[in-house]
């Protein structure tokens, strides 16, 4: 349903124990109320999602952190007040309030305010904070449009608010600044460049994990289509072997031919590509093609998030078969 005219119907499902899909600015949420143990497990069984990989609780409004989890460490506050609402998820010590299932029994929680008027709205409806993982099948493509859920979820979820495709289109950056210096536990919307001219200095970067997450999407193979993905260097020739293939360029079509293309910025701007990246590799993924060819971006800001999400969704290619 439209996002400007269910939010009321939506709250109502979520104050119930149901799931509702909305948008937020980064990607979609699959959305139940994080107090709510039952709510939260049907996320996990929704997603096929492991019970080790945490979610993220969604805020309506900055105030609300105090309210939930007392005593906010200096430097959490003031990351929470530059860039909330926006694409930044902050690392806290998790309130007795939210059930182990939502944080998969770590005693830390990753929370964040969205910058998307339905979200906040519908979380404000529903009176209750919002456990909310993207809204796609677990490891694969995260979804920017309402119609990627629905493809991907289908009656799995009680509801989905459309609320066109998402501004971002990469997940939030993760960091915890809960020590000395902030440490960036995901690449995200929010560029580094950022982070590190409001603190004032360098941050840390973290790798993510073939184990245990200690943030949500920081898994070594994430973010993946069903057809096969390999990045190319650049701009390749096609290999004339018969075999279909998809290219994901960064600014310029391949010379070769290739069965499908995509180009994510045609200007070479790493924002917009960033918002086109999953689209792009939705619409390849259903052209029917035997492998995506990929090009990375320039390592720069945001680019440097597109880059993990695509090197994340290589590492589940075996070119063994």
């Amino acid at each position: 349903m439209p996002a400007d005219s269910g939010i009321a119907e939506a709250a109502a499902v979520l104050r119930t124990g149901g799931l509702v899909a909305f948008p937020t600015e980064t990607v979609y949420g699959l959305g139940a109320n994080a107090l709510d143990a039952r709510a939260a497990a049907r996320i996990f069984e929704a997603k096929a999602r492991p019970s080790f990989d945490p979610l993220i609780t969604h805020l309506a409004d900055p105030a609300e952190l105090a309210k939930l989890v007392g005593d906010v460490p200096p430097a959490v506050a003031a990351l929470a007040d530059r860039f909330w609402p926006g694409a930044l998820t902050l690392i806290v010590d998790r309130p007795a309030a939210i059930p182990p299932i939502v944080t998969s029994g770590l005693a830390t929680m990753a929370v964040r305010v969205p910058d998307n008027e339905a979200a906040r709205a519908l979380i404000a409806a529903a009176g209750v904070p919002v456990a909310a993982p993207s809204a796609n099948r677990f490891g694969q493509l995260s979804p920017t449009r309402a119609e990627h859920v629905v493809r991907g979820l289908g009656a799995a979820v009680d509801v989905v608010l459309d609320g066109g495709p998402t501004r971002c289109g990469i997940e939030s950056t993760i960091v915890d600044a809960r020590g000395a210096r902030p440490v960036v536990l995901r690449l995200g919307a929010l560029p580094v460049e950022e982070l590190e001219d409001a603190v004032g200095g360098p941050v840390t970067v973290r790798p993510g994990s073939s184990g245990q997450p200690v943030a949500p999407g920081t898994l070594a193979a994430h973010y993946a289509p069903r057809t096969p993905l390999r990045l190319v260097a650049g701009a390749q020739p096609s290999p004339g072997d018969g075999v279909r293939r998809g290219f994901l360029a960064f600014r310029e079509r391949p010379a070769a031919e290739y069965a499908a293309v995509e180009v994510l910025s045609a200007a070479g701007d790493l924002t917009e590509a960033a918002a086109r990246l999953f689209d792009g590799l939705h619409r390849l993924d259903a052209a029917g093609v035997d492998e995506i060819l990929v090009e990375p971006v320039p390592e720069v800001g945001v680019g440097r998030a597109v880059n993990d999400r695509l090197r994340r969704a290589a590492a589940t290619f075996d070119p063994a078969g």
